[in-house]
């Protein structure tokens, strides 16, 4: 039995609990917060056996491919107030751990 984390993008996670729910497996959603854009994430954990694991990261790849964005920085300098810088977003981070026991009440 597998554990698997998966930490998307706000925007991308219904996308991916949508078709990771059709595929058959059930999601537990947690809210996050990311560090860098200080936008908000979601982890989904995902309980699986693991010759499925792929099939999982295969969905999740599909619905959440990476994108850039347009951020507004501030940089603290008077005469540059504010400065357009094009980052990359979306994707996943994904952790796959081994589960020594599992029971469903």
């Amino acid at each position: 039995m597998k554990l698997i984390y998966v930490i998307v993008h706000n925007v991308d996670s219904g996308y991916v609990t949508e078709a990771l729910n059709k595929n058959g497996y059930y999601v537990t959603k947690l809210a996050s917060t990311g560090g860098f854009l200080r936008e908000g994430n979601t982890t989904l954990m995902i309980g699986t056996e693991a010759d499925e694991v792929e099939k999982v990261i295969e969905i999740v790849k599909k619905e959440c491919g990476p994108r850039r964005q347009i951020i507004t920085n501030s940089i603290g300098v008077p005469e540059y107030a504010s400065m357009n810088v094009a980052v990359n977003v979306g994707g996943a981070t994904i952790f796959v751990m081994d589960i020594d026991r599992y029971e469903k009440i």
